[in-house]
């Protein structure tokens, strides 16, 4: 299960309309309270697309189901279900009882209109975001096994996606441009950070501008995440741009002591080794960019700006303090951590994010060593208490933008603008049509963003 949460938040829209009780004896006249009638012949047509959909293909054809696994959809309060039975290479849809079901996935009548809108509002993007982290969603259920829940959420993701797209047609996504030509350099260097110790780490550049820039991934991914942002020429004309693999992420190796399953996070371990990179590189007063984890860091290495020699901060994602529960599946020795992983934050993204942006998350996210991604989030998850240093953040020296897309339910504009709120001098803005990988999501549209805040730290710098 995600992790539950400690605070509590109605659904926005129309769902904040109704109170989570209203469907508990089945009778309610609201359109969405039979969720199979209220699809009709979209069932149907999911189904029919199921049966060519390459995705659903790759994740279902294996020698290791051996047995039919089934699992329900439907409105809370109804017991007419959806039912999608899970074959070697095969899904079937039909209509049911959730009894017949090894688990359910159970929403409000207006949680499942608001995610059926062909363009849905955060946080309706998707079930994950429905159900909700640190601000948790009324009326959403998992009923039935947890684990079963854990072990086929690639599939359900992707039934709910055709599903969604039978009935109100494909979400309008943009479109990534082609290219065909690269300004990236990669290359190692060892350094020696405080807690990790000596690391032979990768890092990449480009960029010819003056202003220097580093960019710092999420919780168990790497730098690859700003590839769109290092070949953008608006920020290749403008900055000298580096992104690095933190130890034991991405192509960086292993750290000092580490053993398989064992990484984790804290502020000394994070700041010091950007403090070591950056001096390991002769860096002039860099702004540190980065998001999720990484945003988090940068409001800690805004509080530390001369022990790390950081001259500004673009906190993307961040907050001074998220409390929320854990949950283990992400290292679980019973759930495949290369499929859970990538779902568990595949729809904290924009869904109008072009598709092949989106699966380079996913493919980022199966990508990386056992426990790394859980490690990271000993941070993420309260490791990380910024709540009393805010207020003594000098922006003379170090100058704070924080950016938040949109569609982040796990750290929200309004939870960034609480924190930058505290920040003498701080700013903070929303950004449109983007979520919780904001350069990666849509590069293009995160840069124009991206210019503002280093347009902002330069003038208040200078």
């Amino acid at each position: 299960m995600p992790p539950r949460a400690n605070k509590k938040q109605k659904t926005n829209g129309a769902a904040s309309a109704a109170p989570a009780t209203a469907e508990k004896n089945g009778g309610s006249t609201h359109p969405w309270a039979d969720l199979p009638a209220a699809l009709g012949e979209a069932v149907t047509k999911a189904a029919e697309a199921g049966e060519s959909d390459g995705q659903l293909k790759a994740f279902t054809t294996s020698n290791a189901i051996d047995a039919p696994a089934t699992f329900g959809i439907k409105s809370s309060g109804s017991p007419s279900t959806i039912l999608v039975k899970v074959t070697d290479g095969k899904v079937e849809m039909s209509t049911g009882e959730a009894g017949e079901a090894l688990f359910t996935l159970s929403a409000l009548p207006e949680q499942w209109g608001e995610f059926m809108k062909e363009t849905p509002v955060a946080p309706y993007q998707s079930y994950w975001g429905m159900f909700g982290m640190n601000i948790k969603q009324e009326g959403i259920q998992v009923q039935g096994d947890q684990k079963a829940f854990a072990h086929w959420t690639h599939v359900w993701r992707r039934v709910l996606e055709l599903l969604h797209d039978a009935y109100a047609g494909p979400t309008p996504a943009d479109e990534e441009p082609e290219v065909d030509e690269d300004h990236i350099v990669g290359r190692y260097t060892y350094i020696t950070s405080p807690v990790w110790g000596k690391c032979k780490v990768f890092y990449e550049q480009a960029g010819e501008g003056e202003q220097e820039v580093v960019f710092l991934h999420t919780a168990g991914s790497d730098g690859r995440q700003y590839h769109g942002v290092l070949n953008d020429e608006r920020m290749r004309s403008k900055c000298r741009m580096t992104a690095l693999d933190l130890p034991a992420h991405g192509r960086s190796f292993p750290y000092e002591g580490y053993w398989p399953g064992m990484h984790t996070n804290t502020e000394d371990s994070y700041v010091g080794c950007i403090a070591a990179f950056v001096a390991k590189l002769g860096l002039n007063k860099p702004i540190i960019c980065g998001a999720s984890m990484a945003g988090q860091v940068c409001l800690a290495i805004a509080a530390r700006a001369e022990e790390v020699g950081a001259g500004g901060t673009i906190p993307l994602q961040g907050s001074d303090y998220l409390n929320m529960e854990r949950q283990w599946n992400d290292r679980s020795p019973y759930v495949n951590q290369a499929l859970f992983n990538p779902e568990w934050i595949y729809g904290m993204m924009s869904p109008t994010a072009p598709l092949k942006n989106r699966q380079l998350i996913w493919h980022l996210y199966s990508a990386q060593a056992y426990g790394i991604f859980h490690g990271d989030l000993d941070f993420y998850f309260g490791g990380w208490d910024g709540r009393s240093r805010m207020a003594g953040i000098d922006t003379a020296k170090c100058p704070v933008y924080m950016l938040t897309g949109e569609y982040d339910w796990s750290n929200t504009p309004a939870m960034s603008q609480a924190t930058c709120d505290k920040i003498p001098g701080g700013k903070h803005q929303a950004m449109k049509g983007l979520g919780h990988f904001p350069a990666t999501e849509n590069p293009r549209v995160f840069v124009g963003y991206l210019l503002e805040a280093i347009d902002h730290i330069q003038k208040t710098r200078a």
